[in-house]
């Protein structure tokens, strides 16, 4: 078994993934004419406006901070260590550039997720990848298959992962023990999670933007305290990503890293954020805009919050190029002990704290997704699903089994690879929708996607959930 599973990883992270990724995000820029930087302003805009009362649905910021909750977790914080220490300075451009087009990538997977969402019997907004898979592609196998991926990747093992990330800090800065954090995260998870998706975006909505803007005013501040040397390090890392300056793996080692740790972290393209995306009741009533609001959520986690941990690495003075023995979050937490002194430690362990947490409880919400396409959100199927996240919860804060974490990574790349393939594969209608949005507000409109516009999608979509749209909340 260990042999499948290795050789899994190895073509789907080695090969499929990190190529694949990469293609589709690429693909998506060119044919939405490099969308991401010609209408970035939407992005923000389809945030901010005043949301629309759904009973069924959650707000576009509610479903952005969810998105965020899940995105934003101890990668963000280790894995740009990694990337700096096996890379070199020259991963954090890479990192950048895979983040542009994934922003193009989110956007299409999330407004694909709007577009095919529907109602489920207790009236609630459910859809994803799975639903857009099974109606746009009659793929029903495929849409179940990667459904118990999601549900098994991020349901159940990465909330062990992000678990075990919080109770060795915690131990290393408190010296709390493993199995008492892990009793404390579960507990505070169980409260989260038993109230459904709308408490999580509740709370994410609350948490999600304390913990983000808390760690970039960190950020500021070293920035503010290292001006002079901005220029510098900028440039060290622009001639470091190209081979002009001399750096650990040279240009393919930073390139290596740099894509794989922004892919990662940002999650564009896998397949998870879109199953909270189509929860949003969106404002304009359009499918894009809520495409917008999940390409926002890619620049705000890679493009800041990694971008952020990279700056108090590179500002620091502790990194030493070829070190790879100071890495992960060590040398992250070596940097902020740097800046503002054994304080450092303790905000670390509090961001790892915040970052896994929000984690766990955005990931639990992709779950409860798939298990309703799979026809399972029953409530002893719900209850099992809760449960078995919290036992994961516990197990994962004491102790570390790598054959079950490689199992989930498997999981993660064959849920991805499927999603990939079906994104492309729906690319058309994805473009037609885009054009659809700006031809209705350059004409002065307020866009509102209209079923009837769109007769190829007869019978595969819910038109009762677009004919008449949510009032806005006074």
């Amino acid at each position: 078994m260990n042999a499948i599973i290795g050789f899994l990883n190895t073509v789907f992270w080695g090969y499929v993934l990190i190529y694949g990724l990469l293609a589709v995000g690429v693909f998506f820029t060119l044919r939405l004419g490099f969308l991401q930087i010609r209408h970035f302003p939407e992005f923000i805009r389809s945030v901010m406006r005043a949301p629309q009362t759904d009973q069924g649905g959650i707000t576009p910021f509610q479903a952005l901070c969810t998105s965020l909750a899940s995105r934003v977790g101890t990668g963000n914080l280790a894995g740009v260590a990694v990337a700096i220490a096996l890379g070199g300075p020259g991963a954090v451009f890479w990192m950048w550039m895979v983040a542009l087009v994934g922003m193009a990538t989110a956007y299409a997977e999330s407004t694909l997720a709007q577009l095919y969402k529907v109602r489920d019997a207790h009236g609630q907004l459910r859809g994803g990848p799975a639903f857009y898979i099974a109606r746009g592609l009659k793929a029903p196998w495929a849409a179940s298959l990667f459904s118990v991926c999601l549900i098994l990747a991020f349901g159940l093992v990465f909330n062990a992962v992000q678990a075990n990330s919080i109770a060795e800090a915690m131990q290393g800065a408190f010296q709390v023990p493993k199995l008492a954090t892990g009793a404390a995260v579960a507990l505070l998870s169980a409260v989260v999670i038993f109230g459904g998706i709308k408490q999580i975006a509740r709370v994410a909505e609350y948490v999600v933007p304390f913990m983000a803007v808390a760690y970039l005013l960190v950020a500021m501040y070293v920035l503010v305290i290292h001006i002079g040397e901005v220029p510098a390090m900028l440039g060290h890392i622009v001639k470091s990503a190209f081979g002009l300056e001399q750096a650990v793996g040279g240009v393919a080692g930073a390139m290596l890293n740099g894509i794989k740790r922004g892919l990662f972290s940002n999650e564009a393209g896998m397949g998870s954020a879109p199953n909270i995306a189509a929860v949003a009741t969106p404002n304009p009533h359009h499918p894009s805009s809520q495409g917008f609001v999940q390409a926002l959520g890619v620049f705000i986690d890679t493009l800041l919050i990694c971008t952020a941990t990279a700056v108090m690495i590179l500002l620091s003075g502790v990194y030493t190029p070829g070190n790879t023995e100071l890495t992960g979050m060590p040398l992250t937490q070596a940097a902020m002990t740097a800046h503002i002194g054994a304080a450092g430690r303790y905000f670390i362990a509090v961001a790892i704290f915040f970052f896994a947490f929000t984690s766990i409880i955005g990931n639990y919400a992709y779950a409860e997704n798939a298990l309703t396409y799979l026809k399972l959100a029953t409530p002893s199927g719900i209850l099992l699903l809760r449960l078995g996240a919290l036992l994961m919860v516990m197990w994962g804060a004491y102790q570390s089994i790598a054959t079950v974490f490689d199992a989930a990574d498997a999981a993660m790349g064959l849920m991805a690879t499927i999603n990939l393939v079906a994104i492309v594969m729906l690319s058309g209608i994805v473009v037609k929708l885009t054009r659809d949005y700006f031809a209705q507000q350059r004409s002065g409109a307020t866009p509102r996607f209209d079923p009837r516009a769109y007769p190829e999608l007869q019978g595969q979509i819910e038109s009762a959930i677009w004919n008449a749209p949510p009032a806005q909340r006074g």
